[in-house]
């Protein structure tokens, strides 16, 4: 095959060297360096024939690593909380009156515009709106998008509204285009299982270390002491891509007590590392090296100093 593209190559270069003014008015020399020159250059002519391509046309680049190939090299993800778009009211208005958030297909083009996310974060947890995803999730595909973010949305708990409720919600939220669903306060290893099984129900193909090949996300939550005890084993059910604590439930499910629940925190990620998922993990200026360097592999920042708490944790990962 190579020696016949070669040819064909070679053909067609000289084809074009007989067909052109220079041929005749060249002279014997300069023919011969025409004539070298056609040649030497028939392998990339017969190269772009065979690829389609224009010579001098650039070469595609390879696609940007999505946040699961990171993970599964063990390098540590940034990403933001979504943010509400919907003006405050003047201070002194709308006092007991608790107005939706607001995300926009734009919100979400500004966030795909950032070269620091590799993910962003949208909480649903409160009330769920799939129109909502559905803005974000198309501002994300922009085509001046800063490489590929996922989205990973948050749902409220399958406690609190029940199996067949959350089961449409997951359907929704991967038919607008998420990337990943969020299920908060997972009671134990058969709601962990439950919630997998809603998004493989849906059509969802999950990373996971058995199936580094998925390309959705599911992520556990832990939230209470009841879960947390039973971490070891929420941590072994298959299909989960992320595990984390949620620390600052936890802090408040057990009484304010700051060193347990980070006690807690270290508890869940020894379980994400035991059995190779990542754990997410919200962070800031502050502490951000630190939990680079503890294995976090998805940091979440929020606010008005996250792109340089996001700064500062690729430095430590070496990104």
């Amino acid at each position: 095959m190579k020696r016949t593209t070669v040819g064909i190559g070679v053909i067609v270069a000289l084809a074009g060297w007989l067909a052109s003014p220079l041929a005749g008015d060249a002279g014997p020399a300069g023919g011969a360096a025409a004539m070298s020159t056609a040649v030497m250059s028939a392998p990339l002519v017969s190269a772009s024939l065979m690829s389609g391509s224009t010579p001098g046309a650039a070469v595609p680049r390879r696609p940007q690593d999505t946040v699961t190939d990171l993970w599964a090299a063990g390098t540590a993800t940034f990403g933001v909380f979504v943010p509400n778009e919907r003006p405050r009211a003047p201070r002194g208005q709308g006092r007991g009156q608790r107005q939706a958030p607001l995300y926009t297909v734009e919100g979400g083009r500004k966030l795909a515009q950032n070269p620091l996310y590799d993910f962003v974060f949208l909480n649903l947890e409160g009330g769920h709106d799939t129109a909502s995803v559905t803005a974000i999730a198309e501002g994300l595909r922009t085509p001046e998008a800063a490489g590929r973010k996922a989205l990973l949305v948050r749902i409220p708990p399958i406690e609190r509204d029940g199996a067949a409720v959350t089961r449409g919600r997951v359907e929704e939220i991967l038919a607008a285009g998420a990337d990943g669903v969020v299920f908060p306060h997972v009671r134990s290893p058969a709601e962990a299982a439950l919630a997998v099984s809603l998004m493989t129900d849906a059509g969802a193909d999950l990373w996971s270390p058995a199936n580094p090949s998925g390309d959705k996300i599911a992520m556990i939550m832990i939230e209470d002491p009841d879960s947390l005890a039973l971490a070891a084993e929420i941590a072994e059910v298959p299909g989960i891509s992320v595990l984390a604590c949620g620390i600052g439930s936890l802090r408040g499910a057990l009484g304010g007590d700051r060193e347990a629940a980070e006690a807690g925190n270290q508890e869940v990620l020894a379980h994400a590392k035991r059995v190779g998922v990542a754990d997410m993990l919200t962070a800031n200026t502050a502490d951000v090296e630190q939990r680079v360097q503890e294995g976090f592999l998805a940091l979440l920042m929020q606010g008005a100093e996250a792109d340089e708490a996001i700064r500062i944790g690729r430095a430590a990962a070496g990104r």
